[in-house]
């Protein structure tokens, strides 16, 4: 059998190069505060891939902490790793494939006019369909023991054809629960919980609840000047209820939170709340 071109390599001496002859490079991603340089190549039997690799040592650090999640994770709306390569300055590249869609993350100036903007536009079911299959992402998360760092709408990438979410860039989701030896965890404060701000603080599963809790305040809302919640009256406390600022007044963990917003969603009452 033929050696794949991308998941069969195991070093190149530089990457886009390599990836030049062997395909097309149809995108590239250079200017990313990551410090990864990310590429769309399309091989020539049409496969399109995504690979990206570290070039700094802090990107090669969240790299190899990927590769423990990638491991220990697996679903269908978590876009895999199935293969890295060595490149000639010492660093890691990781190949992907590709996924259809527009990041849900946008710049202030394109907030009421960008994907995000278009999202909101959806017909709510479709919404709630992509906030179950964000719930339900994250249920796995729980259950291999990790917690979410890090997540924002920079990781949602929508396929406004298929009507489908996809995650991307979870490369700082840790096992937990643990304890922040630093002054912050990195992400946006859009996002984040106040613990993750504090060190010493414990950072656990109530720590994901908060950042679901923020990213489905996102997804429901309109667009606009004015925002109009899109979800029920029963909903709308579960997402207050996942942001509060103590974590003990949050839900002890995914599954409940999920539990309750299905419940929900059959306009049955939450009895946790």
């Amino acid at each position: 059998m033929t050696p794949h071109p991308l998941l069969d390599i195991a070093e190149v001496t530089r990457t886009e190069p390599y990836l030049r002859t062997v395909g097309e490079v149809f995108r590239a991603f250079r200017d990313q505060d990551s410090g990864c340089v990310s590429y769309g190549v399309r091989l020539a039997d049409g496969e399109r891939w995504f690979v990206k690799e570290a070039t700094t040592d802090a990107a090669q650090h969240a790299m190899n902490r990927a590769r423990a999640f990638h491991r220990a994770v697996r679903h269908p709306v978590i876009v895999p790793q199935p293969h890295r390569f060595a490149t000639g300055d010492g660093r890691t590249a990781v190949v992907m494939p590709w996924r259809h869609g527009e990041l849900l993350y946008s710049p202030a100036r394109l907030r009421h006019a960008g994907p995000l903007a278009r999202f909101q536009a959806l017909p709510v079911p479709q919404v709630l369909r992509a906030v179950d299959h964000l719930l339900d992402a994250h249920l796995a998360v729980e259950a291999a023991g990790f917690v979410a760092v890090d997540l924002y709408d920079g990781a949602f990438l929508y396929d406004f054809d298929a009507g489908e979410l996809h995650l991307i860039d979870l490369d700082e989701y840790r096992p937990g629960p643990f304890v922040l030896q630093a002054d912050r965890l990195p992400g946006s404060r859009r996002f984040m919980a106040p613990e993750e701000c504090r060190r010493g603080s414990t950072i656990d599963t109530r720590t994901t609840v908060h950042a679901l809790g923020r990213a489905i305040r996102l997804l429901m809302y309109t667009a606009g000047e004015e925002p109009t919640w899109r979800g029920t009256a029963a909903q709308l406390p579960l997402v207050e209820r996942a942001t509060r600022t103590d974590p003990a007044e949050r839900f002890t963990s995914v599954a409940e939170l999920t539990a309750a917003w299905r419940r929900s969603a059959r306009g049955a009452p939450d009895n946790a709340a």
